[in-house]
């Protein structure tokens, strides 16, 4: 592929100086800026950023932004909307200006992370093995016993390493005072990284003069990362282990990820009805070669649509027996199924304490405060304070299903309070944070826009966290929904470290 050519900057003149980008006149109003932190001055890990663009024209800085579009087209970059019935593709949108983070911080965050995933397997492996943490009391037995994500057919299951999610996003949230939190933990087949692998290549491409100038962790290990990972999990000793990434097919949302990282792995790219599994027990997939046997499924299915002999039975995504092979220990599956149980919105207010009841130890990266609908005290206040909650339900994704309630109608408000009396167990609140918020290239201005982080960490044996990840953007002024289905973009997240210069 023929990269895109970047014309290089004309250069800096008086005449130029007076156009260039004035930060004085940048204003984030009471909102933590992730660059700018006040009347015009940048943050200590983000001078070099702020000093290339204040060399620049808006103008200029459009000129790269195209040019960063025209990549996104050329490689083929995309992501389905499913809207009104049809699948409609659309280019990955990117804003080339990036989100910085300091590397120190980053360590801290990175801790915290890896502190996470290990409790939520820890309790994962706990809920359908001993439960001891439920006749402890520390989560309530029927929080489970409700849940859609507690599946009964993995009851005494043993997953190698004891681990359900092997890989896991966890959203991360800035609010005005410059605390971290996280805000929901992805554990069933989260999506998202070619978007931040993309995103980093785009970036080299139309600023290549800040590569060289400024120390940026790369991101680029990932997919050998992830080869690593899930080749730990298979049950056969040999050399070069058979991968295969398990795709619904080319109409789901994220398909274009799972064929890129199946060809970044040098992975098989597989449908259901690739699959077959044998008298044996053991999964094979169809080859012109005849059938070859697969060590590890990482699949990127939903755990109703898995197994038709378990699950749905009329499903036509999945493979039959492909269950029944996991439980055997003939196949290693990443996410394992029933992972979801710990997914769960509700659950998520319980992950402090998990995390006290496994490791105990204090949570380093704090939850936002949160109300469970079910408890009838806080069920009351979120009704009371409709008008300045964010209210989730349990199991849904992609932004789909939620309340922002600072943004939201009179009727949807009503609306979302017949829903959550009707069944409380479904719903979650939260206060809307006031969300950091980062320069963005908006038309023919650059403004500040809210944002959030998704890191993606796996487990296995060991830990990996990505040093950064996948920066989400609310693209319309004032809103703080983030996701791409709802109208979101994104930028490519540098962890900067200050003192390699």
């Amino acid at each position: 592929m023929v990269p895109t050519r970047i014309r290089s900057p004309q250069p800096y003149t008086r005449a130029r100086a007076r156009s260039t980008i004035d930060w004085t006149q940048y204003d984030p109003g009471e909102f933590y800026d992730e660059i700018i932190s006040g009347n015009g001055r940048p943050r200590p890990a983000t001078r070099g950023l702020v000093s290339f663009m204040r060399k620049h024209t808006v103008r200029q800085l459009v000129s790269r932004q195209h040019a960063a579009d025209l990549a996104i087209q050329e490689m083929g970059v995309t992501f389905t909307v499913y809207s009104e019935g049809q699948n409609i593709d659309r280019a990955w949108p990117m804003d080339i200006i990036p989100r910085i983070i300091p590397l120190q911080e980053w360590r801290i965050l990175e801790q915290g992370l890896v502190q996470r995933l290990t409790a939520l397997n820890m309790f994962i492996d706990d809920i359908y093995n001993k439960q001891q943490i439920l006749k402890d009391g520390v989560v309530p037995r029927d929080i489970i016993a409700s849940s859609p994500e507690f599946l009964k057919q993995c009851v005494g299951a043993k997953p190698r390493y004891g681990v359900w999610s092997h890989i896991c996003g966890s959203d991360l949230v800035r609010d005005s005072d410059g605390t971290v939190y996280v805000l929901e933990d992805n554990l069933r087949v989260p999506s998202g990284v070619s978007y931040m692998l993309e995103n980093r290549a785009i970036s080299k491409r139309v600023l290549p003069q800040l590569f060289d100038r400024i120390s940026i962790q790369p991101v680029t290990d990932y997919p050998s990362q992830l080869f690593d990972m899930l080749a730990s999990l298979s049950p056969r000793a040999v050399k070069h282990p058979e991968i295969v990434v398990m795709t619904p097919g080319v109409y789901n949302s994220a398909y274009f990820e799972h064929a890129y990282l199946a060809q970044r792995m040098g992975a098989e790219l597989v449908e259901g009805a690739d699959l077959v599994v044998g008298s044996d027990d053991k999964v094979y997939m169809k080859t012109i070669r005849g059938l070859a046997q697969v060590d590890v499924v990482y699949r990127r299915i939903n755990d109703d649509f898995l197994d038709p002999e378990v699950f749905r039975p009329e499903s036509t995504l999945g493979t039959p027996g492909l269950f029944r092979a996991w439980r055997k220990g003939n196949v290693g599956l990443a996410n394992a199924p029933g992972a979801g149980v710990a997914d769960d919105k509700v659950i998520y207010t319980f992950v402090p304490d998990i995390i006290r009841y496994y490791l105990d130890q204090d949570p380093i990266i704090p939850n936002v405060p949160s109300f469970l609908c079910v408890n009838n005290k806080h069920r009351q206040h979120v009704l009371d304070n409709l008008e300045n909650m964010v209210v989730k339900p349990a199991n849904e994704s992609g932004g789909y299903g939620m309340l922002v309630g600072p943004a939201a109608s009179k009727k949807e408000r009503n609306i979302f309070a017949e829903l959550i009396k009707k069944n409380p167990r479904n719903y979650m609140a939260q206060p809307a944070l006031k969300l950091s918020t980062a320069p963005t290239l908006c038309g023919k201005n650059i403004e500040p826009r809210h944002l959030d982080l998704r890191p993606f960490i796996l487990q296995a044996k060991s830990h990996y966290v990505t040093a950064g990840g996948l920066t989400r953007v609310a693209l319309r002024k004032g809103s703080l929904v983030v996701n791409s289905s709802q109208g979101g973009g994104s930028k490519d997240t540098w962890i900067v470290d200050t003192e390699a210069r």
